[in-house]
C-alpha cells in the first residue's frame, strides 16, 4: 500500500533544507514566515545571537481584519512588520519562506514588507 507523506513534514524537510544555506545576521536579520490554517505569523530574526528581533501576525490587537486566513490579512502583516523592523532600524533583511511555495499569502506578506520599505 502507498502512503501519502504529510504535507507538514515534507515542508519541515524543505525548510530544514534551506536554513542549512541561510542564516540572519544582525546586520542582515532573517525573515521568517509560518502559515497556519487560521493565521499567518512573520518574524525578523538574529540567529547570531538567537534572538526575534521583530514580530508580527494576524493574531495582534494592531490588526483590524474581517477574517485573518486571507491574502488581505497577510498583506497588513507585512505592512506591520515592515513599520516595526523601521522602527528598530531594520532596513536589509533575508527571505525565509518556511518551506512554503512562494505564492498566495506568502508571496503578498513578502511584497507588503517590500513596498514599505523592507530591501530583499
Amino acid at each position: 500500500m502507498i502512503t501519502k507523506a504529510d504535507k507538514n513534514v515534507v515542508r519541515k524537510k524543505r525548510h530544514a533544507r534551506v536554513r542549512s544555506k541561510l542564516s540572519g545576521t544582525q546586520a542582515r536579520p532573517r525573515l521568517n514566515v509560518f502559515r497556519s490554517n487560521k493565521h499567518i505569523y512573520a518574524q525578523i530574526i538574529d540567529d547570531v545571537n538567537g534572538v526575534t528581533l521583530v514580530s508580527a501576525s494576524t493574531v495582534d490587537k494592531e490588526i483590524e481584519i474581517s477574517s485573518s486566513s486571507n491574502v488581505d490579512a497577510a498583506v497588513k502583516v507585512g505592512e506591520l512588520v515592515a513599520k516595526r523592523a523601521a522602527d528598530q532600524g531594520i532596513k536589509a533583511i533575508v527571505f525565509d519562506r518556511g518551506g512554503y511555495l512562494y505564492h498566495g499569502r506568502v508571496k503578498a506578506l513578502a511584497d507588503a514588507a517590500r513596498e514599505n520599505g523592507l530591501e530583499f
